[in-house]
């Protein structure tokens, strides 16, 4: 998504959310809002399978796994519906509190948010929504880079603020902070990655 909307006066809200085509998708950031592109082959895969994944840890368990599209409504206080100015659909939620769940989607912050990075999305995911997370108390935030096959991984602490990020290559199995018996299996996400080596220097390891 990279083109963006804005008022002069006043911003967008989820009751101008409601009210636009219902074949369009659009997300809204404080009050801007941005239109949704396509996915590309590589996210759907990408958030097809890391889905799977968690929807079957998940299965019988208390919380609930949601994909795209499926809105997300991040109220500052405790403002009406429709004054809400950030409403977003993270490719990935788990959400553990039955009571922020409703027939629109959820109202409050997801315990986990991943999102699958794309070009036309990349800065927007890493800059606005990573500060509309962090703000909201998102408790834990993925993101996952398909082409570069890195994750970034921020987790909120004491002081409900993500610190220094930890960063992974989609390699192997990874466990979610907030369940640490869920391992994500990065060789279903990614099957036809290439794990490139560095090559030996001339005169040694050759026939």
């Amino acid at each position: 998504m990279g083109q963006s909307l804005r008022k002069s006066m006043p911003v967008f809200t989820y009751a101008d959310y409601c009210a636009w085509p219902e074949d369009e998708r659009w997300e809204l950031i404080d009050g801007e809002a941005y239109a949704m592109a396509a996915p590309s082959r590589i996210h759907q895969t990408t958030v097809g399978e890391l889905f799977r994944q968690v929807a079957n840890y998940l299965m019988d368990k208390p919380c609930r796994p949601f994909i795209a599209p499926f809105d997300v409504r991040l109220p500052d206080r405790q403002e009406a519906d429709d004054a809400v100015t950030t409403v977003v659909q993270p490719d990935i939620s788990v959400i553990c509190g039955p009571d922020k769940l409703d027939e629109r989607g959820c109202r409050g912050a997801p315990d986990w948010v991943i999102e699958v990075l794309s070009p036309s999305t990349a800065a927007k995911d890493q800059i606005e929504k990573r500060d509309s997370y962090e703000r909201a108390g998102v408790r834990e935030f993925w993101l996952v880079h398909p082409t570069d096959h890195v994750v970034t991984i921020y987790t909120l602490d004491a002081e409900r603020r993500y610190g220094k990020p930890a960063i992974h290559a989609t390699t192997g199995l990874l466990a979610s902070n907030l369940f640490p018996e869920l391992q994500i299996d990065w060789r279903l996400v990614f099957p036809d990655a290439v794990v490139q080596s560095s090559p030996l220097p001339a005169g040694r390891g050759g026939a």
